[in-house]
């Protein structure tokens, strides 16, 4: 059940492909707006692209979150799901997998470019990679537990960013610092396994906060 909700939520995501794209072009035209803003310098540059990236990375993933359940709650596939026997928060990790797969993977893939045009240091490309690896899987179920809570409420779109970019802090905080030490070459373990002890924490619990959303808004 849990692999084919995902399949389902991917061939959705095909059709209605222009949301991937928008995120990704976002993605990369708010990178490039910064060396218009602050100028070329190689320097300045490469000392802020960890957090460039991070930062158009999670707002570019909030993007498409309005769609994750809107649609299904609007036409009844929601509590087709619940009554279908699958526990509400496998539900939601798999809109968050799909959510993952077809905005974080992009964003994952693009930001190695960005990084480059942004004048980051070659050896701290990979470390940025590597964060942004369990980083992005993070972001992707803060994303959908909180497209989950505002389910239903007025002003949802306005909502789902003033809930999720808050949680998503330390995400960004580890993230950036990742790439900034290993530029000043220091090791980014620490940071990576923090990282790493972020999504462990999320998987579960926002997982079963987005399930319990879920029900709540069906019932009401």
């Amino acid at each position: 059940m849990f692999g084919r909700l995902v399949q389902r939520e991917l061939v959705m995501a095909f059709r209605h492909g222009a949301d991937t794209l928008a995120a990704l072009l976002f993605f990369l035209i708010a990178g490039s707006l910064f060396p218009l803003a602050i100028g070329p310098s190689p320097e300045v540059l490469g000392k802020i692209a960890p957090g460039i990236v991070w930062v158009c990375a999670l707002l570019a993933a909030i993007l498409p979150l309005d769609r994750v359940f809107g649609a299904d709650f609007e036409d009844g596939t929601l509590d087709q799901l619940l009554l279908s026997g699958m526990a509400p928060a496998l539900i939601t990790l798999a809109k968050a997998t799909a959510h993952w797969l077809t905005t974080g993977l992009p964003l994952l893939l693009a930001a190695g470019p960005l990084a480059i045009m942004l004048r980051m240091p070659p050896a701290a490309v990979p470390v940025l990679l590597a964060g942004l690896l369990p980083g992005t899987l993070t972001l992707s179920i803060l994303g959908t537990m909180g497209s989950a809570i505002v389910l239903g409420a007025r002003r949802g779109g306005v909502l789902l960013p003033l809930l999720v970019l808050p949680l998503s802090v330390p995400v960004l905080i580890f993230g950036a610092a990742a790439a900034d030490s290993t530029a000043q070459g220091l090791s980014a373990r620490p940071e990576l396994l923090l990282l790493g002890a972020l999504l462990a924490l999320a998987l579960p619990l926002c997982s079963v906060a987005g399930g319990v959303s879920l029900r709540a808004a069906a019932e009401g």
